[in-house]
């Protein structure tokens, strides 16, 4: 009798992957909507002060909005008052940003509300970078600190999961977004069930994440290009060339890193090397222009309203300014991501192609710029795929994209990250 209840006792795990499952579900979606608000909550308060720096304040002083002197003023005392905010605030806003992923161990709590309020200051501010690593880290700080308050039996990677899952649902509006990046990472970890079991949770809370921001906010990341129809042979050189370009543009930024990290950090003080950063910053808008300033997601879609108000050296000169824009505020101390500013690059790449020859398709020529320099930057193929297939809404350009994407692949693999280890040497 007892050898069969051992036998019966050890059958019943058979259900355990859904018993496991189950009880995660009410959690992964509290994270993700709370993900979302906080998100929203920081990109609102963002909008309300970009209005007061870059309309209210400039038309008192009756200064040009976005003229050179304006752009120079702003952002350097931008890098002036975000230092030091860093310097006085808890945690000083987390740690040095050179160092820190998209999605990295969580931070004590006390460092979340001094990351929020100096993120919404650079996003104001008009700083190349965008909010997905300081929310995502905001994000997964207070997810591992309230579940395990409340829940103090669950793992510490579920929370992190969790809030890293439902913040990039919510910045790209889909679930799927977060899917493919968790993809990425779960499969070079060992850990129990199939790698749809350690989805599950991160699928349901990127879901509410996405949910609640497109309820809220309606966020959209098509461009309304004219649609990509009939695929040709020539665009099979076209769309890997300018993949390979944006891949060039940027590695150039890659391998800039770290140098440009070791000048700002030779100037001893954060206060000093943001106010000198946000110097540098003003000077490249007034070279590129205002487009080139912020995130780059609504400078994005100005650009595709009406290219043909730009030539192909216009749109050269805002690809290469960008992209020094994102290495300088990378490497100086703001804290932002990487991917926003890094889109607007490849777009901008995009369309000089298409000016340069206009028989190459737009959104062939956008997304393929966008797919390079994002392998580029992040060295992340399913993100910078989805990211760059998004911006045009169009399936027929993936089997484009997709051959693209190996030549592009070949060049970065292997090579130096845009991040670096707590030594300054770059992370591989």
């Amino acid at each position: 009798m007892a050898t069969e209840s051992s036998a019966l006792a050890g059958s019943a795990p058979e259900s355990t992957p859904v018993r496991r499952l189950l009880p995660v579900i009410v959690p992964a979606l509290t994270v993700g909507i709370l993900c979302a608000l906080i998100l929203l909550g920081v990109s609102l308060l963002a909008e309300r002060l970009q209005a007061v720096l870059w309309e209210t304040l400039p038309d008192a002083l009756s200064v040009g909005r976005y003229s050179a002197l304006w752009m120079i003023v702003m952002l350097t005392a931008s890098g002036l008052v975000i230092g030091l905010l860093i310097r006085a605030v808890p945690g000083h806003a987390g740690p040095d940003p050179a160092t820190t992923g998209l999605v990295d161990p969580p931070l004590p709590p006390g460092v979340v509300p001094g990351l929020l309020l100096v993120t919404a200051l650079t996003l104001a501010g008009g700083i190349s970078l965008g909010p997905e690593n300081p929310i995502t880290a905001a994000n997964i700080a207070l997810a591992f600190w309230l579940g395990r308050r409340f829940l103090p039996g669950t793992p510490a990677e579920l929370w992190l999961a969790l809030a890293a899952a439902g913040t990039i649902g919510a910045l790209f509006g889909t679930p799927v977004a977060a899917a493919l990046i968790l993809t990425e990472t779960l499969t070079s970890r060992a850990g129990p069930g199939a790698l749809w079991d350690r989805l599950f949770g991160p699928l349901a809370a990127g879901a509410a994440g996405a949910l609640t921001m497109t309820l809220l906010a309606h966020p959209s990341f098509d461009l309304s290009l004219p649609p990509y129809t009939r695929p040709h042979w020539g665009d099979l050189l076209s769309s890997v060339v300018i993949a390979l370009a944006g891949a060039a543009l940027g590695l150039l930024a890659v391998y800039a890193f770290p140098y440009a990290h070791r000048y700002f950090l030779a100037l001893k003080h954060p206060v000093l090397a943001l106010t000198a950063g946000g110097l540098l910053l003003g000077l490249l808008g007034a070279l590129g222009g205002h487009l080139t300033l912020f995130k780059g997601l609504d400078e994005v879609k100005e650009l595709a309203a009406d290219p043909s108000r730009w030539t192909a050296g216009q749109f050269a000169v805002m690809a290469v300014v960008k992209t020094a824009a994102l290495l300088i505020a990378a490497s100086c101390g703001f804290r932002g991501g990487r991917i926003f500013p890094a889109v607007f690059a490849g777009v901008a790449l995009g369309f000089c192609a298409h000016a340069l020859v206009p028989a190459v398709p737009a959104a062939l020529a956008v997304t393929c710029g966008v797919l390079g320099i994002l392998l580029a930057i992040t060295r992340q193929g399913w993100l910078s795929l989805f990211t760059a297939a998004v911006l045009v809404g169009d399936a027929a350009v993936l089997p484009m994209l997709c051959i693209a994407s190996l030549p592009a692949w070949l060049l970065v693999t292997g090579r130096p990250q845009m991040q670096l280890h707590e030594d300054g040497t770059p992370l591989r």
